[in-house]
């Protein structure tokens, strides 16, 4: 399977890392990059009631399992994998109506500014993840977007941050990696990686405090101030 780079943008350099072996940050996707919940919410209404009926989908249930890839939800929660076809569809289809995060453009372009590599390893398909960002005129800042289908073993296994590491070709010790979801902050640990944690989505964050992160953040920009001095 191939993961094709994405194409680095030029860009003056106006700040610098913090902390000197530094190289890569590492970030998921929903929840951290791009607000996704209400449509994540209605596609998955949608597919329970077309594939499991009447009564009301249990997305809140979902919700606890984020991070983790698609399917694997569904034999948690005792679903049938055939939610995933609509589930998918869905989400392609109302894909429109997802933002990015405010300050999540001027936060990439800031990393990038200071020669830092980022990534996505997410719990969504890579297909769909890179067509999601392509459509928020995001992807070209990131060097790598890897899925959860892209990988043998999807968070929290370490298996897709590992993959990260090896494709921007950096050491655990030269990057953090950035999710708001415990499975994430589980990946990044099972790969010996620094876990930060975001809460400026809906995340849960008793459960995030409660796995204690290496650093926790409530806006994209406090994430510039951890890592960056600006000129």
């Amino acid at each position: 399977m191939s993961i094709e780079p994405r194409t680095r943008s030029i860009a003056t350099k106006s700040s610098e890392v913090a902390f000197p072996g530094l190289r890569a940050v590492v970030f998921d996707m929903d929840g951290v990059l791009v607000d996704s919940f209400d449509v994540m919410r209605e596609a998955f209404r949608i597919a329970y009631r077309e594939v499991v009926g009447g009564g009301p989908a249990p997305f809140e249930e979902y919700r606890k399992h984020l991070g983790r890839y698609f399917p694997d939800i569904m034999r948690i929660m005792d679903l049938p994998l055939a939610m995933q076809e609509p589930f998918v569809r869905e989400s392609y289809r109302l894909a429109h109506r997802v933002p990015l995060f405010d300050g999540i453009p001027q936060l990439l372009a800031e990393l990038r500014s200071a020669g830092l590599m980022l990534a996505v390893a997410t719990g969504k398909s890579g297909p769909r993840a890179r067509s999601l960002l392509s459509m928020l005129d995001v992807l070209h800042q990131f060097d790598y977007v890897i899925g959860s289908d892209e990988v043998a073993r999807a968070k929290p296994a370490p298996d897709i941050v590992f993959r990260a590491l090896e494709l921007l070709a950096v050491q655990p010790t030269e990057a953090v990696m950035v999710g708001d979801a415990t499975t994430d902050l589980a990946a990044a640990r099972a790969a010996s990686v620094s876990a930060i944690a975001a809460l400026w989505g809906e995340s849960d964050e008793e459960a995030l405090l409660a796995v204690k992160p290496d650093a926790v953040l409530r806006t994209p920009a406090d994430l510039s101030a951890l890592l960056l001095v600006t000129g």
